[in-house]
């Protein structure tokens, strides 16, 4: 069951994240649930090493964590794969 709440998590994150960055992201619902899943990963052990892992209530703190490394990772991410997808374009329309 722990898998099925990362990848939740993860799209949640990831979406939020694609929300937040201005502009349009080119990236797959795939990738981005991904970097989501990354953001969270980023985001727990940042906050572990802050000392905020593990607080009473909702974890306000940790999510904050989470999404900003998600929208950084989602920012990164993107940008990279723009970067690739682009020059394919650019390729099959010269050819």
């Amino acid at each position: 069951m722990g898998w099925l709440w990362a990848i939740i998590v993860g799209f949640v994150l990831g979406v939020i994240a694609k929300a937040v960055i201005p502009g349009k992201q080119h990236s797959p619902l795939w990738l981005t649930t991904i970097c989501g899943m990354l953001g969270a990963i980023v985001g727990n052990a940042v906050a572990r090493a802050v000392g905020v892992a593990a607080t009473r209530g909702i974890d306000w703190s940790r999510h904050i964590f989470q999404l900003v490394a998600a929208i950084i990772i989602v920012a990164a991410v993107d940008a990279l794969y723009m970067a690739t997808l682009g020059k394919r374009k650019q390729q099959r329309v010269g050819a």
